[in-house]
């Protein structure tokens, strides 16, 4: 049997799991194919090499996948995303010296988010005074869910991101020297990094970015849009492969081997044990052992995660025309939306099971603000 031979890039993230266990559960080549991993530093790099044909698939920063389409920030090449590798999973981590003060400010709950990002501003206020330089966050890219979330919750608190505070790009894997070199004060990056910072009792888990959005698009699964008309049986195969292995790793019995396979050092190469609170979403969030659990803090197969959701896209375009990285347009949210395919996700897979109890109407439960409408994006976004 000849297969058909794909190279396909991803960073060390824990929301790359249902391609890493694709590929090396054998269930890529039961589907006829022969995939080459190529693990990257950032996400630049794997745009690059995915717009230029290096990479045939790639595991994508969903907002990435939007830009591309619309030539946002780089040249414009239209990209496919008909498989969603993750919904959640990021989380933000901060200093123990701006959670202290944080928590001293925090007038009520600072789990909440809104008594956290208030607080956040009554420091920004009291830096300004004494002439202090702004706190500086890390985020991995300008079009980035870590961005967006930064922003997002930061703004519902009166704090101005672009004003205010330094937000910088950082690969993920830098973000937690980043920290204990006192290069930022916090950051937001997906797992398992955030979890490294804690272990080594340079961060506080802040916030699950689960607190922020209850339902928010992480990493897709991309491809050029030229290559899957193209290649429409290789890309079913590739999909019917994904959607294998995300029910492998969301069966609580394969989690050992799940993570034992996850931890490789040329997959993601830490600890087993740290995968694993990823996976359970059992995370200790402070260097002093606390530990939160939440059914949400990363899904990748469960609830109908994997299903790409045109509404998360709307949310995305919305956050990039309300920090100025767009112009909105009814074809740019259109063009946006399209981005995201489950109809090829249906067509493969076999349509999604009803919307689970407790699921937010409005797909996304944004902790502030009225629910999302994209209707309304052209009047307003937030």
């Amino acid at each position: 049997m000849s297969h058909e031979r794909l190279r396909i890039g991803f960073i060390p993230l824990c929301d790359a799991a249902a391609l890493l266990i694709a590929v090396d559960k054998s269930f890529c080549a039961d589907e006829g194919l022969d995939i080459e991993l190529i693990r990257e530093v950032s996400w630049s790099n794997v745009r690059d090499k995915l717009n230029i044909g290096l990479f045939d698939a790639a595991h994508l920063l969903a907002p990435v996948a939007i830009a591309s389409s619309l030539g946002l920030g780089h040249v414009r090449v239209p990209i496919t995303a008909p498989f969603n590798l993750g919904i959640n999973g990021n989380a933000i981590t901060v200093a123990p010296e701006l959670h202290a003060q944080l928590r001293a400010m925090a007038a009520g709950d600072l789990a909440d988010p809104l008594v956290s990002a208030r607080a956040l501003a009554a420091i920004v206020a009291e830096r300004r005074r004494k002439g202090r330089e702004p706190l500086t966050f890390g985020m991995t890219f300008p079009y980035s869910t870590h961005n967006y979330h930064l922003r997002f919750w930061m703004a519902a608190g009166g704090v101005d991101p672009d004003e205010d505070v330094r937000l910088v790009v950082l690969p993920p894997p830098y973000m937690v020297e980043s920290l204990a070199n006192k290069h930022v004060e916090g950051f937001c990056v997906g797992a398992p990094w955030n979890s490294i910072a804690v272990d080594l009792g340079i961060g506080h888990i802040l916030h699950f970015v689960s607190d922020i959005l209850a339902s928010a698009a992480e990493k897709v699964l991309a491809v050029r849009s030229s290559w899957a008309q193209e290649n429409p049986a290789v890309l079913t195969a590739l999909v019917r492969a994904h959607g294998r292995a995300a029910s492998f790793i969301e069966d609580v019995r394969n989690r050992d081997e799940v993570c034992v396979l996850l931890a490789a050092p040329s997959r993601i190469g830490v600890a087993p044990e740290v995968i694993r609170r990823t996976l359970d979403g059992r995370l200790k969030v402070s260097p002093d052992g606390q530990v939160r659990e939440s059914e949400r803090y990363m899904r990748v197969g469960r609830v109908g995660a994997a299903r790409p959701d045109p509404i998360h896209a709307a949310w995305l375009y919305g956050q990039m025309v309300r920090w100025r990285q767009a112009t909105f347009s009814p074809e740019g949210l259109a063009a946006a939306q399209y981005v995201f395919r489950p109809d090829l996700y249906d067509s493969i897979l076999g349509p999604p099971p009803a919307v689970a109890a407790g699921e937010p109407s409005d797909h996304v439960g944004a902790f502030a603000g009225p629910p999302f409408d994209p209707a309304k994006l052209g009047r307003s976004v937030g």
